[in-house]
């Protein structure tokens, strides 16, 4: 029995019967497609969740430090007389141990940090050289003071143009025997001062060897 279309108050044709079908069809569809957009998301946003809850949290496993006196035996070995090794206290960490040329002298180099407080020392040993080396590092910097360390006297440095001398801010410079030690970097004078009192046994053995 065909349909009544109420509005028409008489059968739908077949014509109609079709249409109404046909438009119940893509309605259907519609529906259908929407459900299984919101149903993928859903599950996207579930993946994404347990994945990010899998990753491990917290800071990246910080890198080895460098065995400074282990480094500073064969550097020894190699030039036949001491080669730094500092002797910091706790909260200390050295990021660089290295040989390097600076100012055209090799220099024995390494590069401290300390915990709690923000810039870097230095720790340098430049081989066979003098003053002249301690300037071509600083820029040119000259020395307006002396202070006393432990009993050992230092230059005391303070670059008027940092950032023409590698953003240092405060320098310590003294002879030791055929070198020249020189502690500098952009931490406190206080810090600096811990670093280069950490070497004074060493300078001193460095200056009474024939």
């Amino acid at each position: 029995m065909a349909r009544i279309v109420a509005e028409l108050g008489r059968p739908e044709t077949p014509e109609e019967t079709a249409a109404r079908k046909a438009e119940s069809s893509r309605r259907y569809r519609s529906s259908k497609t929407f459900r299984n957009l919101v149903a993928a998301l859903l599950v996207t946003v579930a993946v994404v969740l347990v994945v990010i809850a899998a990753v491990p949290r917290g800071e990246p496993a910080p890198r080895p430090q460098p065995d400074v006196a282990a480094l500073a035996t064969d550097l020894s070995d190699e030039i036949g007389r001491p080669a730094l090794s500092p002797s910091l206290p706790d909260g200390w960490r050295v990021n660089q141990a290295t040989t390097e040329g600076q100012g055209g002298t090799e220099a024995w180099t390494m590069v401290y940090v300390r915990s709690g407080e923000s810039g870097f020392v230095r720790v340098a040993q430049g081989l066979d050289t003098g003053e002249e080396w301690v300037a071509q590092v600083l820029g040119g910097a000259r020395s307006t003071e002396t202070v006393a360390i432990d009993g050992v006297d230092w230059n005391v440095y303070r670059p008027s143009d940092p950032e023409r001398a590698g953003n240092i801010t405060y320098a310590l410079s003294t002879p030791a025997g055929p070198d020249q030690v020189l502690i500098y970097g952009d931490a406190s004078p206080e810090t600096t001062a811990i670093a280069a009192a950490s070497v004074t046994a060493q300078i001193r053995e460095l200056r009474e060897a024939p």
